[in-house]
């Protein structure tokens, strides 16, 4: 599994286990919902930032983002 697709899985894993929508994420993080999916999919390539954002929205460091799903 490359990173982007790691990163992606626990992206996708922190949302659903927190009950949250990817347009619920996608507004919080005020991203367009398909600029999520193709993160989550492993297909986008989020900034160093956006990584931090959606951390923080999931209340988790972003070192959590890279562990393996």
């Amino acid at each position: 599994m490359d990173w982007s697709s790691i990163v992606g899985a626990n992206i996708r894993r922190l949302r659903e286990e927190r009950g949250l929508t990817q347009e619920q994420l996608a507004g919080e993080a005020d991203i367009a919902m398909r600029h999520l999916g193709r993160i989550e999919r492993g297909e986008g390539n989020p900034t160093v930032q956006m990584l931090g954002k959606l951390a923080a929205i999931l209340g988790v460091k972003p070192e959590r983002l890279f562990g393996e799903p």
